[in-house]
């Protein structure tokens, strides 16, 4: 070589730690629980539950044994469960409910390594429901893709919303906010990305705004729940007192948390539609306008919007409103909210498969399909979330953390007792991120503890909400995976985005329950 010739230097390639997928991070976190169950003491408290068919109270203490005794207020008593009575008989209690000072040590229950696998698969039966909802969401959509409804529908929106776009965000926000406080959307809000994603897409934003606007803002409503029925009425039964106790302050609370979201969402939405390179998701933006942008229309040619597309965007969005209200008003769950999906998809599939431009039976059962199995991996993800909480449950493990975190408030002064409180409840939300499953398991033990700090149990509910809410917005065990995977964020992405979030609401709560322990 002629040593004239300038040496070109290779640039070194920067070490750059990349954080996992959402199955591996949920297959990693398998194998820490089914580990945990070898470190961390086993233990069972006494359980408390209503035989409708005998209409007795049924006791199964830590060993399994059974005791039957008469459902009366009594009974409770003796047994310290200050719950009344009506809420068993009348079935606003269903699960069973942890009994006070009844916790004992058992013997060692450790998991193996098919344990890993074999969670895995039951949380997964243990999640039908859920996965069958999201399999005919996804099969309907696939169907009104095909049938251009789509494309000429937000033609249609784009141009009625243009210079307004946050508007839209701002009102979804508020009716998600609304649907986490009256009635816990959560699980059910996967059904409202197909129909929004496209268009918080079409007007300059990214996928971080439509997770926000969808998953975040129901969260904060959930998180400040004023009559949600899977959350703080749940958990106010379980505590032994009127749901309504504590209401002015939680409404306080969700006034506030809403203008934080709201302008925390509008701060970060003017800033990625000036600068898209300022998205947190950027270098994924590609894959994620393929896979849920719709087009608007080739150059020039508009697509057109003819009645039977009318009509089938109509039947689309209509289910939506109908899946609230047989939530809210019926008592619907995934089955019937499935079974209703169903029925529309049907009346769609007919209007798109007929006709003279109609794709006949097998392009729609086709585009059924296709749609469907693009969202297997947000079900599957969900059953695997639910095996980690099997292997704890089976390791007896669970009521352990219970009984240690119990320990813990014991003995210290208001204000620190309520801080501590919701900080225990932060940390009990990774590993038990149902709302309704933690308040029966957790509220029977750590109500009773407000009274010796002479502190209303109300507060301690609120307690319960704020912390595990905070921890819900991170918590892969929760529902935050499957919602990642469904729009292909990375968890890494989404943590930079949230944790303000998530700060926001441990700091304001935690001021919050202060001043409520300060005033009662």
């Amino acid at each position: 070589m002629d040593s004239t010739t300038p040496m070109v230097e290779t640039p070194k390639k920067k070490f750059k730690l990349k954080m996992p997928g959402a199955f591996v991070i949920l297959f990693i976190l398998t194998i820490v629980a089914v580990m945990a169950t070898w470190i961390i003491p086993a233990g069972s408290y006494s359980k408390l539950s209503y035989d409708q068919a005998s209409t007795e109270l049924k006791i199964t203490d830590a060993h399994g044994n059974v005791k039957k005794v008469p459902a009366t207020q009594n009974q409770l008593d003796k047994l310290h469960v200050k719950i009344d009575i009506k809420q068993f008989t009348s079935g606003g209690i269903t699960a069973a409910v942890s009994i006070p000072n009844t916790y004992q040590r058992l013997k060692q229950n450790p998991a193996g390594p098919s344990d890993i696998t074999t969670s895995m698969v039951n949380g997964t039966i243990q999640a039908v429901d859920i996965m069958v909802f999201i399999l005919v969401l996804g099969g309907m959509i696939g169907v009104v893709k095909v049938s251009g409804a789509f494309e000429s529908g937000l033609v249609a929106l784009t141009k009625k919303t243009k210079g307004h776009e946050f508007l839209s965000i701002f009102f979804v926000s508020i009716l998600m906010v609304l649907g986490g406080t009256l009635c816990g959307i959560e699980e059910e809000a996967v059904a409202f990305y197909p129909i929004l994603v496209p268009v918080f897409i079409a007007m300059g934003y990214d996928s971080i705004v439509c997770v926000g606007a969808i998953f975040l803002a129901s969260s904060i409503g959930t998180t400040f729940s004023t009559i949600n029925p899977f959350s703080v009425v749940i958990a106010s039964n379980a505590a032994g007192i009127d749901f309504t106790q504590g209401m002015i302050w939680r409404i306080v609370g969700l006034v506030v948390g809403s203008i934080f979201l709201i302008i925390y969402l509008g701060r970060y939405s003017k800033k990625v539609k000036a600068d898209p390179t300022a998205s947190y998701t950027y270098e994924d933006s590609k894959a994620f306008n393929k896979l849920w942008s719709v087009s608007a229309g080739d150059g020039n040619k508009e697509p057109v919007f003819t009645i039977r597309k009318k009509i089938i965007l109509l039947l689309f969005v209509v289910t939506f409103p109908i899946m609230v209200w047989g939530v809210m008003a019926k008592g619907w769950w995934f089955p019937t909210m499935a079974s209703s999906f169903l029925v529309f998809s049907i009346a769609i599939m007919i209007l798109t498969g007929t006709g003279k431009e109609g794709l006949g039976e097998k392009g729609v059962i086709d585009a059924f399909v296709n749609g469907a199995s693009s969202l297997v991996g947000v079900s599957f993800i969900i059953g695997l979330a639910r095996g980690i909480n099997i292997v704890l449950n089976q390791g007896l493990i669970s009521d352990t953390i219970l009984q240690y975190a119990s320990s813990l408030v014991v003995g210290v002064s208001g204000p620190i007792f309520i801080i501590v409180m919701m900080i225990i409840f932060f940390f009990l939300g990774f590993i038990v991120p149902s709302s309704s499953g933690l308040a029966v398991l957790a509220m029977p033990i750590f109500a009773p503890l407000a009274d010796s700090a002479n502190i209303p149990r109300y507060i301690v509910v609120s307690a319960y909400q704020f912390g595990q809410y905070a921890m819900l917005f991170l918590a892969p065990t929760g529902l935050v995976m499957a919602t990642l995977q469904m729009l292909d964020i990375r968890y890494s992405h989404w943590v930079k985005f949230v944790w303000p979030v998530v700060v926001f609401v441990l700091l304001f709560g935690g001021g919050l329950l202060v001043l409520q322990v300060l005033v009662s």
